[in-house]
């Protein structure tokens, strides 16, 4: 298994956020758009938020990779329709690249007292 965390940011509205937050209520979700991601290896996904700042935890199975991931994405009109409503909601990090969504975060402290 694989672990990355990533983070984008909310357009700062709280109406906004609502209808985001909505979208992503268990259910809510497109079911070719969970069924797809299941398909590139992904194995869970949580997306946590404070004020407009999301943090997601994506894991995966030991062959996924983020171009693979992109390959099966651009092939898949669905996804690009789910990509584009989200993007409503959504704005880069001021750090991202041109038409980056979710931004990588560095893995910078761990403490497991047990190992």
């Amino acid at each position: 298994m694989k672990r990355f965390c990533l983070a984008l940011d909310l357009i700062d509205d709280p109406e906004l956020i609502r209808d985001y937050e909505k979208w992503h209520q268990p259910g809510s979700a497109w079911p070719e758009v969970t069924r797809h991601d299941v398909e590139a290896g992904i194995t869970n996904i949580e997306i946590y938020r404070t004020g407009n700042r999301m943090f997601m935890i994506l894991e995966t199975n030991d062959d996924f990779t983020f171009e693979k991931k992109a390959a099966m994405d651009a092939t898949n009109p669905k996804i690009k329709e789910w990509e584009d409503l989200m993007w409503k909601f959504q704005q880069p990090l001021p750090w991202a690249k041109p038409g980056q969504k979710w931004v990588l975060m560095d893995k910078i402290f761990q403490h497991n007292p047990d190992k």
